[in-house]
């Protein structure tokens, strides 16, 4: 019988932890410059302002400006001779395929991220 509950007790709290790693926050930002190519990721950051913050620190130019702020999903930048574009998707392909088809012909991914 107590070997029994200690089991349960045990999945008990395996369950629980699964639970709160599901239920972590998970926000992320794209970054860039696009005169220089600077660009910036986070992810998995604890709030929306953390993830805005590190994004624009890893972009590292001064005049990097926050081009997408994403939670639980990925994203993607593409940039092109006349503009550029970022997406979300639920994947890295998705979010790849969104910003290439948004940004027009000649575009490229400059960068993509995805958190949990």
């Amino acid at each position: 019988m107590r070997a029994a509950l200690a089991v349960s007790l045990l999945l008990l709290g395996l369950a629980v932890d699964a639970a709160a790693a599901k239920a972590r926050p998970a926000y992320g930002a794209l970054a860039y410059h696009r005169a220089s190519g600077s660009f910036g990721y986070a992810v998995d950051q604890p709030n929306d302002r953390a993830a805005r913050v590190e994004s624009l620190r890893q972009c590292a130019h001064p005049n990097c400006e926050v081009v997408l702020r994403f939670h639980s999903d990925c994203a993607a930048l593409a940039d092109g001779p006349k503009r550029q574009f970022a997406h979300k998707g639920s994947t890295r392909q998705e979010a790849e395929t969104r910003a290439l088809h948004a940004c027009g012909a000649e575009c490229r991914i400059v960068g993509w991220a995805c958190t949990r």
